[in-house]
């Protein structure tokens, strides 16, 4: 299948059925004990500085690992697994000083993740498999000060962010990635510079890519770091036509739900969530079995809640294998005919009919 095909049929299947999302990377590769040595490989086996955490660098040193997590996913039941590119990006890898193989860790990242892809295609051509490039959130923020003494102070520029996102987008793209998926989103200025590199890769003549933004909810107040309600981050990315819309990280199914709700109905696309294992214990833990988080889930969808599920901070092939089993036969939600109106955000949103 061409990368076009592809793209048709996940948006044919869409309408079917709900889509699976893969789970947690972190928890798994904390799981599987790596040493620094296996951060560094022979490539970078005379770096300075700590590499050991820095997930997405094992792309290039063991993409053994990356293969086989992937593999993971989609035996568990995943139509869709992310890219290992969480971090992929100048401004991320600027901690370990590795932004000069930002490149290639997105490039390999989606090789590794399309290769996967297409043995289970190939495999069961009746359940096809879909590559979503990660593109993650950065430890900066354009809408928020980076000093409490100067409201005006930002460490990064939209520029800067937009050419960071731009470089990673490029990579993906050649990689062999299905859809872009922009995820973890607290700042809603970062991700509008990411959109736009996205937009404007295809004005250059890129081959357009759905675009799937994922929004997270900080706490128990219903707002993003940056401060928006969930139908003021709607307004604000709508434009971009994505291809679905939703939350993950930072909370539980139970607390993300009213959230999703609202989600499902303001948008005009699909609606996703992939929520954590519950919230971590005291020692940063997550207790939720994969059981409990699939009785969870499958109420959102016998409910009409929601389009795509999967995991975030805590799940494992397991919770994914639940989920898809919980939710298996179920519809999607159905996508809503919402009348014309200017609908506009600040933190909060705001219609006129």
């Amino acid at each position: 299948m061409t990368r076009q095909e592809r793209i048709a049929r996940l948006k044919a299947i869409s309408k079917e059925r709900v889509l699976i999302l893969d789970g947690a990377w972190g928890v798994m590769f904390q799981r599987a004990g790596l040493t620094e040595e296996d951060y560094r490989g022979k490539r970078f086996a005379d770096h300075v500085g700590q590499l050991k955490g820095n997930n997405d660098i094992l792309c290039l040193t063991r993409p053994d690992i990356v293969a086989d997590l992937h593999d993971q996913y989609f035996a568990a039941g995943a139509d869709i697994s992310e890219t290992n590119t969480f971090s992929g990006t100048t401004i991320a890898q600027a901690d370990y000083d590795m932004g000069g193989v930002v490149y290639d860790i997105n490039f390999q990242g989606a090789k590794i993740a399309r290769e996967a892809a297409d043995r289970w295609t190939e495999k069961d051509p009746d359940k096809p498999r879909f590559v979503a490039g990660s593109v993650g959130p950065l430890n900066k923020m354009l809408s928020m000060s980076s000093d409490v003494n100067d409201p005006g102070a930002r460490s990064v520029t939209f520029e800067e962010v937009y050419q960071a996102y731009r470089q990673q987008m490029i990579a993906l793209h050649d990689g062999g990635v299905d859809l872009y998926l922009v995820e973890t989103i607290t700042d809603t200025l970062n991700c509008k510079a990411a959109i736009k590199a996205i937009l404007d890769l295809e004005d250059e003549g890129y081959e357009p890519l759905p675009i799937w933004i994922s929004g997270t909810i900080t706490d128990r107040s219903g707002r993003t770091l940056s401060g928006q309600t969930a139908e003021a981050f709607w307004n604000s990315v709508k434009h971009a036509k994505p291809f679905a819309i939703g939350f993950n990280c930072a909370l539980g199914a139970e607390l993300m739900r009213p959230h999703i709700a609202e989600l499902a109905r303001v948008a005009d696309t699909l609606v996703s969530a992939y929520p954590n294992a519950g919230l971590p214990n005291a020692m940063g833990q997550y207790d939720e079995q994969p059981h409990e988080t699939a009785h969870e889930l499958h109420e959102w969808a016998e409910h009409g809640l929601i389009n795509i599920l999967g995991g975030c901070c805590g799940t494992t092939p397991d919770h994914i294998a639940h989920v898809a089993r919980a939710v298996a036969g179920v519809k999607p939600r159905q996508i809503p005919q919402r009348p014309k109106a200017m609908r506009l955000a600040g933190l909060e949103p705001f219609e006129m009919a």
